[in-house]
């Protein structure tokens, strides 16, 4: 007589995930068994998601919605302490030991598009915008934005920001050899296009990643609203 040998189950935590699929799934000639099957699988995955994510955005929201770099930083100026208040900020990135500044270098600014609220390249990781930058050497500075605008807060408000921003760079390196280099990256690639346009003594080069632009499109007789180029493109690459 043989003796059966029992043993007590471990406590397990279950996730959304696991509870999923574990359920049992009885064949069927055609399939529909392993297909709601797995419709359930893909629905519990999604809801277990989104309610990661949920509970990711109130704990931002909790914190003051801060920059989401990947880098140490310090605020230099808020735009809602400027006459005209934005959602926008200037902020100096804090370089590791590693990666000693070179005082004599430009300072180059990234702007970040106002598109989500995350540095995407510009700031997320060491090989990034941000990080090359700091590799080489330069002063970096970050404008960024919180989710939600000011009240009363427009296009030429942000520009307004922008251009105080610049000013700020500019007279915070006066040993420079040159205006700071600026990155414009998606949207901020035509803010600063529409900015160096007006206020071409703030730049150095400039450089647009992924804008939407076509300011070569047309002429100025057919298409009233094309950009004309030479102004707007000899400041931001041959300065």
């Amino acid at each position: 007589m043989s003796k059966q040998n029992k043993s007590v189950p471990k406590a397990e935590t279950i996730t959304a995930f696991e509870s999923a699929t574990s359920v049992a799934v009885i064949p069927s000639p055609d399939g529909t068994s392993a297909y709601l099957a797995d419709a359930a699988q893909r629905t519990a995955l999604f809801l277990e998601t989104m309610l990661d994510r949920g509970n990711n955005y109130l704990a931002h929201l909790e914190k003051g919605t801060p920059p989401l770099l990947k880098f140490e930083h310090e605020l230099v100026l808020d735009g809602r302490d400027l006459s005209a208040p934005c959602n926008y900020a200037l902020l100096r990135l804090l370089p590791p030991a590693s990666m000693p500044v070179n005082r004599l270098a430009r300072p180059l600014v990234v702007v970040d598009p106002r598109a989500g609220h995350g540095p995407g390249i510009g700031g997320f990781k060491f090989d990034s915008e941000v990080g090359m930058a700091m590799r080489a050497g330069h002063p970096v500075y970050f404008v960024t934005f919180r989710p939600e605008p000011e009240e009363g807060q427009t296009l030429i408000t942000v520009a307004q920001a922008e251009a105080r921003f610049l000013e700020q760079v500019i007279a915070r390196h006066p040993q420079s050899p040159g205006k700071p280099v600026v990155i414009g990256n998606c949207q901020a690639g035509w803010a600063m296009m529409a900015l160096n346009a007006v206020r071409p003594e703030l730049f150095g080069p400039l450089m647009i990643m992924g804008a939407p632009l076509s300011y070569w499109a047309g002429s100025s007789k057919s298409i009233p609203c094309a950009m004309p180029a030479p102004r707007s493109v000899a400041h931001g690459w041959h300065r």
